[in-house]
């Protein structure tokens, strides 16, 4: 099985964490003063539109990351299903939506290329019209499948579509139909080179309060320093920080030159990235994963990571001793520099070659991996959003250029697991689901009764 190899799993790990240079770009607020100007309507339009942007000079330029997400192979969008215990008010959400999410520069910002600049693409500031932002479907009160199908087709509808360019690159459905786990479901979707998934969480975060106390933010677990260790321990700490950085950096070079995981079930075909998604969750208790966790001295990203092993194993009939795996490999990965050295090479490469030749090279780890898994922390308490209780939230991506991708993602006592597929190579991807939480609940049983 392909997560039999710590480079399976760790490299996939650490391209989310070299996407962080989108975060960065997310961050950045805009450093020149804006000037009004008037754009010049297209034939048959009525008027012009009234936008604030820069002089050409001062167009805030995309970042080498947010620029290599625009390319075939790599151009990727992220979604999020964000399950409310109410009936969703549109209009609420639109006024609130003026005074939060558009006050960030880049979801009032055009995506502009400039054919004179070489094809250099640079933010443009502009007016947005909610209502092309906003989308509300009219739900059929006779629906031929179940609702949970139904939310579960239209977001794999979405994945088949792209965002137009003469808008800011998002946009937001809102469906007023009851599933199983949720009274309405709102979705939304939004291209990867606004921001990377901790950067969206935290603007998502920004967005809601919580549910027990209407006035204040939300908040989510703070990570603990490891303690330093003293003496030759932290010579050897050093050494071991040093070679592992060397090992690791030399199997990344040889994964762009030629080096990649063993072909498995689970591998798409050469164009896997452009295919539409099927995108599916489930929710297990966060207390049982804290449960394990504790039990077995490792971290939550260690349990799920194990979790996954499993669950996969079972369902290409495999076996391993599933936890202590993974936490061997996660804490060989965390006793390294490989993420920032590869952080920074995805930085300079683009520069140094260009977006096209950059955009392979930096391509070639992520597409010679066989699964990608994120872990991203969820807020400790139930919130709202714009007065709509949630309950759950569930983001992925689509446009990557594998098979599947596996997102966890916390949220008060639970822990979402969100599964985004191509369905030609996981035609069954309820049943995967179905092995992932039958392995669950064996290394729960079987913690619980060594206790």
């Amino acid at each position: 099985m392909v997560e039999a190899r710590h480079l399976s799993i760790s490299l996939l790990l650490l391209f989310f964490i070299l996407k962080s240079a989108s975060t960065m770009e997310t961050l950045e607020g805009l450093k020149h003063a804006l000037k009004p100007i008037r754009i010049v309507p297209k034939e048959g339009d009525e008027k012009g539109m009234v936008v604030k942007r820069h002089d050409q000079e001062d167009h805030q330029p995309l970042s080498p990351m947010a620029r290599l997400f625009h390319e075939p192979d790599c151009n990727l969008y992220v979604i999020a299903m964000i399950g409310s215990k109410t009936r969703i008010d549109p209009d609420v959400v639109k006024a609130n939506l003026v005074h939060s999410l558009l006050k960030h520069p880049r979801f009032f910002s055009l995506q502009v290329m400039e054919e004179e600049k070489g094809g250099e693409m640079k933010w443009v500031p502009t007016k947005v019209d909610l209502e092309k932002h906003v989308i509300v479907p009219d739900m059929c009160s006779d629906m031929e499948t179940s609702s949970d199908k139904y939310v579960e087709d239209y977001i794999c509808n979405l994945t088949k579509t792209t965002l137009d360019f003469s808008k800011p690159l998002w946009d937001l459905h809102l469906l007023n139909v009851k599933t199983s786990d949720a009274e309405a479901v709102a979705v939304f979707r939004i291209h990867h080179s606004l921001g990377d998934g901790t950067s969206l969480m935290s603007l998502l975060l920004a967005c809601t309060r919580k549910a027990s106390d209407p006035t204040a933010l939300p908040s989510v677990p703070m990570m603990k320093k490891p303690k330093s260790s003293a003496g030759s321990g932290k010579w050897w700490k050093a050494f071991r920080l040093v070679w592992n950085t060397i090992i690791d950096v030399l199997m990344v070079i040889a994964t762009v030159l030629f080096l990649k995981d063993r072909d498995t079930p689970l591998r798409g075909p050469p164009n896997v990235g452009s295919t539409g998604r099927r995108i599916i969750h489930r929710t297990i208790s966060l207390e049982d994963v804290v449960m394990i966790k504790n039990a077995m001295s490792t971290t939550v990203n260690d349990v799920m990571v194990g979790i996954t092993q499993a669950g996969l194993s079972r369902y290409l009939n495999r076996r391993y001793d599933y936890i202590q795996k993974a936490k061997e490999a996660m804490d060989r990965k965390k006793a390294s520099l490989e993420a920032l050295y590869i952080h920074s090479m995805a930085k300079s490469i683009p520069n140094l070659f260009g977006t096209k030749t950059g955009s392979v090279l930096c391509l070639k780890v992520p597409s010679r991996t066989a699964i990608w898994f994120s872990n991203v922390v969820g807020p400790q308490e139930e919130i709202a959003f714009f007065g709509h209780p949630i309950a759950y939230i569930a983001p992925s991506c689509f446009g990557q250029p594998n098979a599947l991708m596996i997102h966890v993602v916390s949220y008060a006592d639970k822990m979402n697991i969100i599964l985004s597929v191509d369905e030609s190579t996981v035609p069954d991807p309820h049943q995967l689901f179905d092995e992932l939480e039958e392995s669950f609940n064996l290394i729960k049983n079987a913690v619980m009764a060594r206790d």
